[in-house]
């Protein structure tokens, strides 16, 4: 049976597929998902963006989706990496240029793996974030407040969605960014 929460994606890619720019990436890698019965319920329109962080390759295309399974978060996680890994993603450096970024967002209001450790992560200073990554999964995603290259996108396909920890909507969230991190993404 297909979960009724709202699971929701960030996808990027920065670097082409063969011959496929990196909008026709993100289409390939909601396709496939498709074809691994993860159906893609809503889809983002394709969003320009900066490259994040600053100077660690060229600028993206971002996208957000929401999709149903019945897959746990851990298994749907799993998933998104095989994915990106068939799509020729390479982890060799945290935050470096890939191919495609399939990001788990949002599980409904799932918290995990418990309040306290999504909090740990949340108010990690930014100078250990570049350079530690969670050994489990953190839902919803401890950034996600902080990055237009995510709201925006998602502001499309889920903008009621309310965050379990910090209490607003995505629309809030997105309101509450700096003007011009949102002026920076820009629909292709």
């Amino acid at each position: 049976m297909i979960s009724n929460q709202e699971i929701v994606l960030a996808l990027g890619s920065n670097q082409a597929v063969d011959n496929a720019g990196s909008a026709e990436v993100l289409s390939m890698a909601l396709a496939e998902l498709e074809a691994r019965g993860i159906a893609v319920v809503r889809r983002s329109q394709m969003y320009a963006t900066p490259c994040f962080p600053a100077g660690a390759g060229p600028d993206y295309v971002n996208a957000a989706a929401v999709v149903r399974t019945d897959l746990a978060p851990a298994d749907l996680l799993a998933v998104l990496h095989e994915v990106e890994a068939g799509l020729g993603r390479q982890r060799i450096a945290r935050w470096a240029a890939r191919t495609v970024d399939l990001d788990l967002i949002a599980y409904g209001q799932q918290v995990l793996p418990d309040r306290a450790g999504y909090l740990a992560w949340h108010e990690l200073p930014p100078e250990r974030q570049a350079q530690e990554a969670p050994a489990q999964l953190i839902l919803p995603h401890p950034r996600m407040h902080e990055r237009a290259f995510v709201l925006v996108p998602m502001r499309d396909v889920a903008p009621d969605w309310h965050h379990p920890v910090l209490g607003h909507s995505v629309r809030q969230m997105c309101e509450a960014l700096p003007e011009a991190a949102v002026k920076e993404v820009r629909a292709l």
